[in-house]
């Protein structure tokens, strides 16, 4: 059996049923082109990697079973039609580029509702962690 990509496996109606039901349904999703395992573009594997640093529970959507019904479909939930896409509790916060200059800011930790991540370089007006 091989995979022919022409080939959609989900219908627009089954498309729309799958985009709500994620959005609703999760505080975090990512709709990328392939899988968390196996993603099928840089820009998904970007946008995979980058929430990955704050969020270890992101569900993700393979938008490759119908990519055309995906992308009208995501364009009436984010005004874009380029995939991948991140929603957070229902907001639609953009795709890898967009994450990308979360993460430059300092901002995608707060974006994502996670904790902002701790360096290990210790705080030079703290005594514990002076170097003895």
């Amino acid at each position: 059996m091989t995979f022919d990509p022409r080939e959609q496996g989900l219908d627009e109606e089954e498309v729309q049923q799958r985009i709500d039901e994620a959005i609703e349904e999760n505080d975090v999703v990512l709709f990328m082109k392939g899988t968390a395992m196996m993603p099928q573009c840089g820009y998904s594997k970007r946008a995979l990697g980058l929430i990955s640093q704050y969020r270890d529970d992101v569900a993700t959507v393979d938008t490759l079973q119908n990519l055309d019904a995906f992308r009208e479909a995501l364009e009436t939930h984010s005004g874009w039609d380029t995939i991948p896409q991140t929603f957070v509790d229902g907001e639609f916060i953009g795709g890898s580029d967009i994450l990308a200059e979360l993460d430059e800011r300092g901002e995608l930790a707060e974006k994502l509702g996670a904790e902002p991540v701790e360096t290990d370089g210790g705080d030079a007006t703290d005594p514990t962690d002076a170097p003895f």
